[in-house]
């Protein structure tokens, strides 16, 4: 059992990660054994997210207390539920999830939220679909260089072209 102060400091801890968090995903991991939640957490680390087992009460209340979450949130919890947090990019844990969620049968996505707005199970896999930040980052320096890359060889292309006709009036002359 839990005394007042272990409740008012695990509110608070729980308080701190939703407002730290951009998005916060509610799964029902009732039925996987520690090796199955060890690997999920294992998999979010590297994401900058976590997965936080939680008592409904307590995290009713930490949600009380972060005025950016929609209230509605609060009413998903029922059951035995675990919180996905992600600190940085939304996309990379809610792909985790849903793969995980075709591995193991008994993992269920229940719902989220993300900007204080709530998600439902469809929102976060349609959100699993949407490319990474990496990926976004990488595709904007693409379209940021091609115009650059494709100047330099049309530049490139006016002494190749001299050079070839020299070598062609070279051959004609032999």
């Amino acid at each position: 059992m839990m005394n007042r102060a272990q409740k008012a400091e695990a509110i608070s801890n729980l308080s701190e990660k939703f407002t730290r968090a951009k998005a916060a995903y509610l799964v029902d991991y009732k039925g996987l054994n520690v090796e199955q939640v060890t690997n999920i957490r294992k998999a979010l680390s590297p994401l900058d997210s976590e997965m936080k087992v939680v008592r409904n009460t307590l995290a009713k209340l930490a949600i009380k207390s972060v005025e950016s979450i929609d209230d509605t949130f609060s009413d998903s919890f029922i059951g035995a539920n675990a919180v996905v947090f992600a600190y940085e990019d939304v996309s990379s844990p809610a792909k985790a999830i849903s793969e995980f969620t075709k591995t193991m049968e008994e993992l269920e996505i229940k719902t989220g939220v993300m900007g204080g707005k709530i998600l439902d199970e469809v929102k976060i896999k349609y959100l699993a679909t949407l490319p990474g930040k990496d990926e976004l980052r990488a595709q904007l320096l693409g379209t940021l260089a091609a115009p650059m890359t494709k100047m330099v060889r049309t530049m490139n292309e006016v002494p190749t072209g001299f050079a070839r006709l020299l070598n062609a009036l070279k051959d004609s002359k032999e």
